[in-house]
């Protein structure tokens, strides 16, 4: 008797899943409350930065900042960009914003720097200083907004509204810099569906890319007196893992990249968080339950309850794929998805095959 062939495997679904775009290297100089006038409930940057106040002056900063341009001159690297972080560098003192500015001039016509961008606050901005921003070769702003909810910037006692936010994102766009917005999910005032609605606002104000950072509660903030008091609850890990996929797609859909989840591991900080969904590879586990999520929805409009047949992703996802420590194996393992039908493949796109 001859035998059955097995029926032919459908036409994959596709789904585009480019790799991010490489950015060139960045040079940080961390500035820690310098410009700012109040400190916010939640902010630490002496121990985000691991640099106080008292040595945070811009002489030494930017020596040190020197010292690191030519050392990446002496090893043949491309120049880098500089970044102003830490602080709110449009309302430093003049003389210091001069001297910043100053450095920068020399280290463009040293070749060492392609430009450089900055943060600060929302409310710390008008034409003229981005005016000089551009001038002196700033190419991005980012602006700390932490959210556009009114009640979330009340709780959190960060001086201006939601208004003066779109306003500020409206000035740097008109100013031909390019628009970075920074949010705090898990800021007092800010549940996951406010924190979706910032993204959705930010991405319509016309942010060119997006920063992600989980509000933690630090050793000497007021947000850890609140805490002690029972009067704030951060987010769990699961909540925040879910809510900053979401946003990730969010901000994929238009194009724009999410640049950093997280605050960067500093030495200082470990010790100094006592709650808060805090990982190391935290931007890694989103990007995995991002694609996970990403893939569920496209099965549930197209297979029609089947399960999959294999999978073939582009080689940038192995590393998050399966999640950190493999904890979406057995949500992939619904779809009918292991490690014997997913393959990697140099492609921009995820293929899925499913069962006939």
């Amino acid at each position: 008797m001859p035998s059955v062939s097995p029926l032919p495997s459908l036409a994959p679904l596709a789904l585009p899943w480019p790799p991010p775009a490489r950015s060139r290297p960045i040079v940080p100089v961390f500035l820690p409350f310098r410009g700012c006038a109040t400190r916010c409930i939640f902010c630490a940057q002496d121990i985000q930065t691991g640099r106080s106040p008292q040595e945070a002056g811009p002489d030494g900063i930017l020596d040190k900042a020197g010292a690191a341009l030519e050392l990446r001159a002496a090893h043949g690297l491309p120049p880098a960009e500089l970044a102003f972080y830490g602080g709110t560098f449009t309302a430093l003192p003049a003389a210091e914003r001069e001297a910043c500015l100053e450095f920068v001039a020399t280290a463009l016509a040293r070749g060492r720097i392609a430009g450089f961008r900055c943060s600060t606050r929302p409310d710390c901005l008008d034409e003229s200083i981005l005016s000089r921003l551009r001038q002196a070769g700033c190419t991005v702003v980012e602006l700390g907004v932490q959210s556009f909810a009114d009640t979330a910037l009340r709780a959190a006692r960060r001086g201006y509204d939601g208004a003066t936010a779109l306003r500020a994102c409206a000035l740097v766009r008109a100013s031909g810099l390019r628009l970075g917005v920074q949010l705090l999910p898990g800021m007092p005032g800010v549940s996951p569906e406010v924190f979706l609605a910032d993204v959705a606002r930010a991405l319509d104000a016309g942010a060119d890319m997006l920063r992600f950072y989980p509000c933690l509660v630090l050793a000497g903030t007021g947000l850890a007196r609140l805490w002690r008091a029972g009067d704030y609850a951060p987010w769990d890990m699961e909540s925040t893992l879910d809510s900053l996929a979401q946003g990730w797609l969010l901000a994929r859909a238009a194009h724009r990249p999410v640049i950093r989840m997280g605050l960067a591991p500093e030495a200082s900080l470990a010790g100094a968080i006592l709650a808060g969904p805090a990982h190391p590879a935290l931007g890694a586990r989103v990007m995995g339950r991002a694609l996970l999520t990403a893939v569920r929805s496209l099965a549930a409009r197209e297979a029609g309850g089947r399960l999959a047949e294999r999978l073939e992703a582009p080689r940038a996802c192995q590393g998050y794929f399966w999640g950190h420590a493999k904890e979406l194996r057995p949500a992939w393992a619904e779809l009918g998805l292991g490690p014997g039908n997913v393959r990697y493949a140099e492609d921009d796109a995820l293929r899925l095959w499913l069962r006939p």
